[in-house]
């Protein structure tokens, strides 16, 4: 079995990895920084790591990125990172990210050799690194306000409902259809029902015999009625942090 692992701090503040054998200066084993240095969704070191912006706790960016496709929270201390786009507010963590290469052997050779590999065996141009440039001196230029681009995560303004769609199941009998992976919609509140039913219709791919049926609290939904009139008439009860919840079930279609 092999040593133990250990972190040794030097006086000049970085961390080197040494065996057991060393007694120079003082060490801690490596596990005592797994909470600081693990991704607490995958459980392994960080990758590319991602802070959310909103609370400061850190993942890997492809399992956050992940997560959000099902949750708009935090997995860790579960605050909305944001109503309807919560990529919108994560940010990567760089200086953290080369302190987890340092203080974990042979992490980032390891890492840059399955990208190397995933690459390849797709047939593909595996990415050059990055180079990053000396700073050149600052030139400091008054810019005109008209020149600054616009933001990029700019919504429009027509798309003023955020909604939160809940399935609630299926009639015995309706068996092949797809999970809905994107429950988080922002659309116009000129949009109606039935645009919400098309869309339900054709992410989770249903067939023609299949009713959706809309139900918002106790009110089942018709399909002329607009988004905005709903959450209107409505009110408070039928918001969770500020978005319009639906239910919607699958049914077969009644029989006269």
């Amino acid at each position: 079995m092999s040593p133990p692992l250990y972190v040794r701090w030097s006086h000049e503040g970085s961390t080197n990895i040494s065996d057991s054998d060393s007694e120079e200066e003082p060490k801690l084993p490596l596990n005592h920084f797994y909470p600081y240095i693990r991704c607490a969704l995958c459980c392994g070191f960080l990758i590319d790591a991602t802070t959310i912006t909103e609370c400061l706790h850190t993942f890997c960016k492809s399992c956050i990125v992940k997560h959000f496709f099902y949750s708009n929270r935090c997995p860790t201390c579960n605050i909305v990172v944001h109503q309807t786009q919560p990529l919108y507010n994560i940010r990567p963590d760089r200086q953290l990210q080369d302190i987890v290469y340092k203080m974990v052997p042979f992490l980032e050779e390891f890492e840059r050799e399955q990208v190397c590999n995933f690459y390849k065996d797709r047939g593909l141009e595996v990415p050059k690194p990055v180079v990053v440039s000396p700073p050149c001196p600052v030139v400091l230029k008054r810019q005109k306000k008209e020149n600054i681009p616009p933001s990029v995560f700019t919504i429009p303004p027509e798309l003023d409902v955020s909604l939160l769609l809940e399935f609630v199941g299926a009639e015995e009998g309706i068996n092949n259809y797809k999970p809905l992976e994107r429950r988080y919609v922002r659309v116009s509140g000129e949009a109606t029902v039935r645009h919400v039913e098309l869309f339900i219709r054709r992410k989770m791919e249903l067939s023609s015999t299949c009713q959706v049926d809309v139900v918002c609290g106790d009110h089942l939904l018709d399909h002329f009625q607009a988004l905005k009139d709903i959450q209107n008439s409505v009110g408070e009860e039928a918001l969770q942090d500020g978005l319009l919840v639906l239910h919607f079930g699958l049914v077969l279609p009644s029989q006269s």
